[in-house]
């Protein structure tokens, strides 16, 4: 793989992990309109949060790691995106709770399956110490960044 190949896989790696971080961060800020819209009970709301949180602290290392070593992190990921992607999309449709929870849930499961490859595969397209400190640096920028931008774009200041 050439150097340039590699760093547009990088760059592609840390826009999933961005839409995963901007995410959490977004719909945090965002409870009261959606508790609002959709009319949540204080109770119901944790849920919006929970639904996400759940299956992807559930999964994400243990089956989600896994299933990347065994049916390799590309697919892994590019699976998870998709799922992470389309979830998103019916979150911003949701006409009622059930559904804005469901879609949630399904977004935790697209979320683990992204993230718990993307280091594996950072790690493995820069083999060289520098390109991966390097890569690495980059990496955990974006994470950073995107909390904050998650705080801005939700409207939280």
């Amino acid at each position: 793989m050439t150097s340039r190949s590699r760093w547009l896989s990088l760059i592609v790696l840390c826009a999933g992990m961005l839409m995963i971080i901007l995410d959490q961060n977004i719909v945090n800020v965002a409870l009261r309109s959606i508790q609002q819209d959709l009319g949540f009970t204080p109770a119901g709301l944790a849920w919006v949060v929970n639904a996400y949180g759940i299956p992807f602290g559930g999964l994400l290392l243990l089956l989600s790691g896994r299933l990347g070593d065994l049916l390799g992190r590309k697919r892994i990921f590019l699976s998870g995106l998709a799922l992470f992607t389309a979830a998103s999309l019916l979150c911003g449709l949701a006409w009622t709770p059930g559904l804005l929870i469901a879609a949630r849930l399904v977004q935790g499961i697209g979320g683990a399956l992204t993230a718990a490859v993307v280091l594996g595969m950072i790690v493995t397209l820069f083999q060289e110490p520098r390109e991966r400190a390097k890569a690495i640096g980059v990496f955990s920028f974006v994470g950073s960044a995107g909390a904050s931008i998650g705080i801005l774009a939700g409207g939280g200041v």
